[in-house]
């Protein structure tokens, strides 16, 4: 079996189901590999949720190098990929895109033997693991939380992440810098959902602070409020700080009880290992869809596991992204739980099928060969790419374009 062509196909829908997200559509980038038979490998990179426009003439400078290539040794084409472009893809936008490319012949690869990726990446570590529903911002006041909270645990989850803040349905957004009233509000807020999960429910927070359009919090509100969140049990608390501070990460998780985690925009070991050596995070989150492959996440995964840190996958983009975290999640012994989009929209459930599966709040092994995942060509066609759709934080003279839509077909 050779390789005859790469090709990137960019979609846009509807970018979950939740009724407590915007009803919005997003991008998604994915490469797919053809062969002399009738095999082909897909793989997602996350760049595309952001910059779409910029993936297809990425694949293509790197098409020719896999052109008559057999997938006998992954490694090995994954390592040309990244010589080719090291002086301006060792991080970032470049690594990205060789995520997807490497994942696409990683599911080939597993097609053509007839077993699930996990296996081909030195086996499988977990019977199952944790999964938690992303749940974005928080909503308020707290009866529409609890209504948030009931729906994730309705889907069968037994663990959910909101985040810090909270915003109104008349547009009140409770957002503090201050350190006193920051840590005020999340230990209000906690306490309210603490009460209402109870005792054996995992509860994530997430401060977004690497994201915002004005600074995010500097160390003494972040400590301030890792502190005042302490009685409340978290399994982690995710982006404290921005990732400009690794060294403030390292201050501030010597300093509470409660695990530190981050790093979902970070791409490549180099980058990571700067993090790693300011002992930044509890649990560290690579995406397998961003930070260069599934390969790479492995080395990632290693290289906290030798200073007795745990991982936790990041995952918020289509069904290719899901599927590549769950398997590299599988394959690294320190996995403690993966993140999982809840209610899925066409661009989750129909890429992966029954490829996904979760019992008991727990997300099991998957068996498909390859990756699991498709895009059939009815989806394709129902979700069209648009220009634009790409999600960026929008500044002045860039303004952000919400493509709403009515309603989901599944």
């Amino acid at each position: 079996m050779r390789i005859t062509d790469v090709r990137t196909v960019l979609l846009t829908g509807p970018s979950t189901n939740d009724p407590h997200f915007g009803r919005t559509r997003r991008s998604a980038a994915f490469v797919e590999i053809l062969t002399n038979t009738e095999l082909t490998g897909l793989g997602e990179t996350y760049a595309g949720y952001f910059v779409p426009e910029a993936i297809p003439p990425i694949v293509e400078f790197y098409r020719p190098i896999l052109l008559e290539q057999t997938v006998d040794d992954v490694p090995t084409l994954a390592a040309r990929l990244f010589h080719t472009g090291r002086y301006w893809a060792r991080a970032g936008l470049g690594l990205a895109v060789i995520t997807a490319l490497e994942a696409a012949l990683w599911d080939l690869r597993g097609r053509e033997l007839g077993v699930p990726v996990h296996e081909l990446l030195g086996g499988r570590r977990h019977d199952s693991i944790l999964g938690y529903a992303t749940g974005g911002g928080t909503v308020y006041p707290p009866p529409r939380l609890a209504d948030k909270i009931d729906f994730y645990l309705g889907l069968g989850f037994r663990a959910f992440k909101i985040g810090t803040g909270a915003s109104t349905p008349e547009g009140v957004e409770h957002a503090f810098a201050e350190p006193a009233a920051a840590a005020a509000f999340e230990a209000e807020k906690l306490a309210f959902v603490r009460q209402h999960v109870g005792p054996d429910i995992a509860v994530l927070l997430d401060g977004h602070q690497d994201n915002l359009a004005v600074p995010g919090w500097e160390v003494p509100t972040a400590l301030a409020v890792v502190r005042a969140v302490e009685p409340f049990d978290l399994f982690l608390f995710e982006e404290p700080l921005p990732y400009t501070n690794p060294w403030g990460y390292g201050e501030l998780r010597g300093a509470t009880s409660v695990p530190i985690a981050g790093g979902e925009t970070l791409t490549g070991v180099p980058e990571w290992r700067v993090f790693a050596e300011a002992d930044a995070f509890d649990i560290a989150q690579p995406d397998a869809a961003f930070c260069g492959g599934l390969g790479e996440f492995l080395r990632i995964a290693s290289l906290f596991e030798s200073r007795g840190r745990r991982i936790a996958t990041h995952s918020w983009g289509a069904g290719g992204a899901l599927m590549q975290n769950i398997h590299a999640a599988f394959a690294a012994s320190n996995t403690a739980i993966c993140e999982i989009p809840p209610a899925f929209g066409p661009l989750q459930a129909e890429i992966v099928g029954d490829s996904f599966v979760m019992r008991g709040g727990r997300v099991l092994p998957p068996e498909t060969p390859g990756l699991g995942i498709r895009l059939p060509i009815e989806l394709r066609e129902r979700c069209p790419f648009v220009p634009g759709s790409g999600e960026f934080n929008p500044v002045p003279g860039k303004p952000l374009t919400d493509l709403g839509y009515p309603g989901l077909r599944r």
